[in-house]
């Protein structure tokens, strides 16, 4: 009987190389392991940060009824394909509670709608049914990763992240810009999102809507403090 090939396994680590006894497709299988193991990371263009909001029962809501958000920074810095997929793999999205909320947003970016650099922004929000929740948010993180969604923005114009809500028979993904008055922009995304998106997946005209952040009914102006008057110069 013929001796099986050895499979060609020059440059990768030894310590999980294939068996002697197992099958071809096993064999295949350990050196595509084997592979992505000694594949070099591929940088993503921007840093990005993962947040987590979790709404405490005992929570206390402000003065006109809103809850506040509880930011955390889950794991560490995403700077490349593989730092996401090894995030989005272990993030079990089906798992995330009512009123709970997700969020990858890029570096200097945080998803709160009067963080300094978000401030004149607003996003695009898309309602999908729970069942199809998981999918859609990989695809549309994809896109802001692989900067899909800046490449289609006005002049001027930044992505800040997206993010994902999840309410009682639904989750609400979002995608959130910088500069709301930017119609191209507006415009953009919303065609960039339903044209990357399998038909399948594609959400009808009344489950997604724009809403700039300073129009929502939670949104607090920061305050400003006014500069002091310029002091008085006495003649001589």
């Amino acid at each position: 009987m013929a001796m099986r090939p050895s499979l060609l396994t020059r440059g990768l680590s030894s310590a999980s190389g294939p068996s002697d006894t197992g099958s071809p497709a096993e064999q295949r299988d350990d050196a595509k392991k084997n592979m992505l193991k000694a594949m070099r990371p591929l940088p993503t263009q921007h840093y990005w940060n993962v947040y987590f909001d979790r709404q405490q029962k005992d929570q206390p809501k402000s003065a006109d009824g809103t809850y506040t958000a509880t930011l955390e920074q889950l794991g560490s810095q995403i700077e490349s394909i593989q730092d996401f997929w090894r995030y989005n793999n272990n993030t079990p999205v089906d798992q995330i509670k009512m009123r709970e909320s997700i969020y990858l947003f890029k570096q200097g970016f945080q998803p709160v709608w009067e963080d300094r650099r978000n401030i004149n922004g607003g996003s695009w929000t898309f309602r999908v049914p729970k069942v199809n929740g998981p999918d859609f948010w990989t695809r549309v993180q994809l896109m802001a990763i692989g900067e899909k969604l800046q490449g289609c923005l006005d002049l001027g114009d930044q992505l800040c992240g997206v993010g994902l809500s999840v309410r009682f028979n639904s989750h609400l993904i979002s995608v959130w810009h910088r500069d709301a008055s930017k119609q191209k922009s507006i415009d953009a995304i919303l065609a960039t999102v339903l044209e990357e998106l399998p038909a399948e997946l594609k959400p009808k005209p009344d489950n997604y809507f724009y809403k700039k952040h300073s129009d929502h009914a939670g949104f607090k102006a920061p305050v400003t403090t006014p500069a002091p008057p310029a002091p008085t110069i006495q003649a001589p």
